[in-house]
């Protein structure tokens, strides 16, 4: 068995790592030492010469050279990882998973004193005040580290020994989280296999009585029985209420039925429910959260890609009207956002395909690496392959897009103002989804066209360059999205853009890309409408003049 050390420079993780190997006759790897032997230089002249990119290429080495975990029940290897080893999501695929995680944790006032009286001066921290630059480096690497099990860091050396002994002993754990973040939108954990014990976790903060499931019938099936038979297995009373499939779920007589079911339970304003579908039903479950007793707490557990990397998040909860999508909701942030990426392997190939319209939509939004992965390996995962699920790639691809759209609701939860560029391609999009009865197309492939629209728009205005569109063009056409016209009429989208919610004193906020990111502009010419609505729905432009 392997346990592996993270935590910030001046954890301690190598002298307890040595500590406790001596006492079990295992081995000790640091990765920091691989990679110096390796290059044959100290990590400061690393870093000097190739920058911290180049590093953290070595760093990704030397935890694939680490190989698979080993089996043996008992502890045949410690490794230390260098502080920054796990920014990188592919690395903590790699040492989480089959392996014990341990935290070592302690305040930053305390490392920063320890690095500022240590002779191995690390480079992040040279040349600053150290206290400073730890308590800076804490604040943007928690999330990974918070995902290990922790330990504290200012005991003895003995205790901090004694402590990971005991976690080691405990052995590997089926359940991996990946990365945990408590926030104030919430907690937000990212796994695999973790649904179940996340949950339970979140219902125990919450001081919960029962655990109240709403679901419906097809995620009931992948994932909402296994996870109740999981929570009654720790004693928790269970209850169920299901909704109905797909957007059928956000209807106004749906969100009535499911508080009179909650009424009929007797539940209070001191319970907590459990949203356990994909995004149309995470949507309906939250709105009732937000309007039953004038709002009850939510744990979201989506279980479809768009779900989790875009629909069950942020806190926007909302059903549709004939007039338009979206139109009746409420900003209800969960208590907890779980997402396990173990649930999106029962995926149809559509969905998967129609999910990574949403994830090009973030990556264009500005994470290069995000749009870097898509080109990689979309094509695969809208294909459905399992090669994504075994690399790392889908749950990279999870934390990225999650990741990203947490930033920006804690930057503006409530739309005032950054929030609405999550809306690039959705003004087009909820046209086509509105003008198609919410059954033509899958939301993901809706904001595909949508995109295209976009970026048209955006050409027409030349605010984005045309290697740019022509990138993200591509993209689209290779993931298989937004390649033949849309089933609905040019006249009813029309209809239904005028009725979006993305207006302002009147007039449409339309989010288009530029060099780089996007805008929010209003200014936007009657031609390059058209133009947009002629690229979206797949049109000869001439066909979209009215």
């Amino acid at each position: 068995m392997d346990l592996v050390l993270v935590g910030l420079p001046g954890s301690g993780k190598s002298a307890a790592g040595r500590r406790l190997a001596r006492r079990h006759g295992a081995s000790f790897i640091d990765l920091d030492e691989i990679i110096e032997r390796d290059v044959g230089r100290p990590v400061p002249e690393i870093f000097a010469t190739e920058g911290e990119a180049g590093f953290r290429r070595r760093e990704r080495e030397a935890v694939a050279s680490l190989g698979p975990p080993d089996p043996h029940p008992d502890l045949r290897r410690v490794i230390s990882t260098g502080g920054g080893s796990v920014i990188d999501p592919r690395n903590r695929w790699a040492l989480y998973r089959g392996r014990v995680a341990a935290w070592l944790d302690g305040p930053p006032e305390v490392l920063g004193q320890r690095l500022g009286r240590s002779a191995n001066v690390r480079p992040l921290i040279e040349g600053k005040d150290p206290v400073d630059a730890v308590r800076q480096l804490a604040g943007e690497r928690e999330r990974f580290y918070a995902a290990a099990l922790r330990v504290g860091a200012t005991a003895s050396q003995n205790a901090i020994a004694n402590a990971l002994e005991d976690l080691a002993a405990a052995g590997p754990s089926q359940s991996v989280a990946l990365l945990r973040a408590d926030t104030t939108i919430g907690l937000v954990e990212i796994g695999q296999g973790n649904a179940a014990a996340a949950v339970d976790a979140a219902l125990r903060r919450q001081n919960a009585r029962r655990a109240i499931l709403l679901s419906e019938p097809k995620a009931w099936e992948v994932a909402g029985s296994a996870l109740a038979a999981s929570l009654a297995k720790e004693d928790w009373e269970v209850e169920q209420i299901m909704l109905p499939r797909g957007e059928s779920a956000k209807r106004l007589a749906v969100v009535e039925r499911t508080c009179r079911e909650l009424a009929r339970l007797r539940v209070d304003r001191r319970e907590t429910l459990v949203a356990i579908g994909g995004g149309a039903l995470t949507d309906a479950a939250g709105y009732a959260a937000a309007a039953y007793l004038r709002g009850i707490a939510i744990i979201q557990v989506p279980t479809t890609l768009v779900g989790q990397v875009d629909a069950a998040l942020g806190g926007k909860t909302a059903v549709d009207l004939p007039e338009g999508k979206n139109l009746v909701g409420a900003f209800h942030q969960p208590v907890a956002f779980v997402a396990d990426v173990a649930f999106l392997a029962t995926l149809p190939p559509r969905q998967l395909r129609a999910a990574l319209g949403e994830a090009v939509k973030m990556g264009v939004l500005g994470d290069e690496r995000l749009l870097e992965l898509l080109e990689e390996d979309g094509p695969a995962i809208a294909r459905g392959d399992r090669r994504p699920f075994e690399t790392g790639s889908m749950a990279e691809l999870v934390e990225r897009c999650a990741w990203a759209k947490v930033e920006v609701v804690l930057a503006d939860e409530r739309e005032a103002g950054l929030r609405m560029i999550l809306n690039l391609g959705h003004t087009i999009g909820h046209g086509i989804e509105a003008a198609g009865g919410y059954k033509a197309l899958l939301h993901g492939e809706a904001v595909s066209h949508g995109l295209r629209g976009a970026f048209a728009m955006a050409r027409a205005m030349d605010m984005a360059p045309p290697e740019r569109a022509e990138r993200v063009n591509a993209l689209l056409d290779r993931l298989g999205l937004a390649v033949e016209p849309p089933a609905v009429s040019l006249e009813a989208v029309y209809e239904h853009m005028a009725t979006d919610k993305k207006h302002a004193l009147g007039r449409l906020n339309w989010i288009l890309p530029d060099a780089t990111g996007v805008q929010v502009r209003q200014d936007v010419p009657v031609e390059a409408i058209e133009a947009g609505l002629a690229a979206a729905l797949r049109l000869s432009p001439e066909v979209s003049h009215r």
